[in-house]
């Protein structure tokens, strides 16, 4: 015994501290290989965050195919009214702008020439048809030859001739519309001089106007003769004008690789004018309560056509489809969503497929 402590206490006071000493490096080994992880979220994993976008929803429309070009507007009738006689202009009966029917005289040239003319021709007429009266009788009595009678008759006919031509040149003293139309040009005043064949006034008619377009050869197999037409011009912001497809021309011009099309624009209000400059628009095919979505939600590569469309769940798949006719912003869908699905019109530059979306805004589809 040492100091009044016996081995055998000494040796159970040496395993305690044994012991003691290695629960403390357990917990020191626990604390380095990071066994102190919180059990409220120990094997949770993380969420990647979902993606804002902007969706619509597919509907149902009609949808229209049509041709587009330009024309220029072009009288189906105008007339360059000629002077028939030769004279000084004396009386101007019509302006520019005024309607005109077919056969009112727009201006006269002087008469007295003509006039006495008929009247010499009258009075030769008379005296031959007396002379004819007097040698048919003295014929059916054999009093007179038949050369004699038959050279009184040709002289009377010649007569009679003569003196229809002299009312005609009378007649053609009164310068006449051809055709009803406006007065878009005169070309003489009073006091001029016009001789026979010179232009006096040009007439056109507006109603109807013709739109002629020059239309790329591709088109040749959907164009036919009474398709509607609209067009509208930048003279008269905001409104239309209806009218049809006439003439169709069969021959492509080798050249431009363009065919001539006719289009009849009626204008009963006589707001049109030839000359003016539009757009024209040629309705050739209707699809009726088809699926349509907005151009903004289609991305196109490689000659391929696809669109994100967003689940109950909020993700987003990648979906091929295949276009139709595109009018106004909104595309025809032959194959690959339904009615109802909704798709992603803005943020799908950075979708994937499978991707989880958040939708911010959802766009209302106008009627197509």
């Amino acid at each position: 015994m040492m100091n009044g402590i016996d081995s055998k206490t000494i040796r159970r006071f040496g395993w305690v501290l044994l012991v003691l000493t290695g629960l403390a490096l357990q917990g020191c080994l626990d604390q380095a290989v990071g066994n102190d992880e919180d059990p409220a979220t120990s094997g949770a994993a993380e969420q990647e965050p979902a993606i804002p976008v902007e969706t619509a929803t597919v509907s149902t429309g009609d949808v229209a195919a049509f041709y587009s070009g330009t024309a220029t507007l072009e009288a189906d009738e105008q007339a360059t009214v000629v002077a028939q006689t030769t004279g000084v202009v004396l009386d101007i009966l019509a302006e520019e702008g005024e309607y005109v029917e077919a056969g009112q005289v727009l201006a006269r040239v002087e008469t007295n020439r003509y006039r006495l003319e008929v009247e010499m021709a009258g009075a030769a007429l008379k005296r031959l048809e007396t002379d004819y009266q007097r040698k048919k009788e003295l014929f059916e009595k054999e009093l007179v030859s038949a050369d004699d009678f038959e050279r009184v008759s040709s002289e009377l006919q010649a007569q009679k001739a003569a003196y229809d031509l002299a009312r005609l040149d009378l007649e053609y003293t009164n310068i006449r519309a051809p055709i009803s139309g406006y007065v878009s040009e005169r070309l003489v005043r009073a006091g001029n001089l016009v001789k026979l064949h010179d232009p006096v006034y040009r007439v056109t008619s507006y109603d109807p106007l013709l739109a002629v377009l020059h239309v790329p050869e591709r088109a040749l197999s959907v164009l036919s003769k009474g398709l509607t037409v609209s067009m509208s011009l930048d003279a008269w912001p905001g409104q239309s004008f209806n009218g049809e497809v006439i003439r169709i021309s069969p021959v492509v011009d080798p050249g431009t690789g363009t065919f001539r099309v006719t289009a009849r624009v009626m204008d009963h209000d006589q707001m049109l004018k030839p000359g003016l400059f539009g757009r024209v628009e040629i309705l050739y095919d209707l699809h009726q309560d088809v699926p349509v979505i907005p151009r903004s939600a289609i991305i196109t590569e490689d000659d391929s056509s696809h669109v994100f469309v967003v689940d109950g769940q909020g993700a987003a798949s990648r979906r091929p489809v295949q276009l139709g006719y595109e009018r106004a912003g909104m595309v025809e869908v032959l194959v690959g969503v339904a009615n109802g699905e909704t798709i992603v019109t803005a943020g799908k530059g950075s979708l994937s497929d499978g991707v989880r979306v958040e939708v911010i805004e959802i766009n209302r589809l106008p009627k197509a």
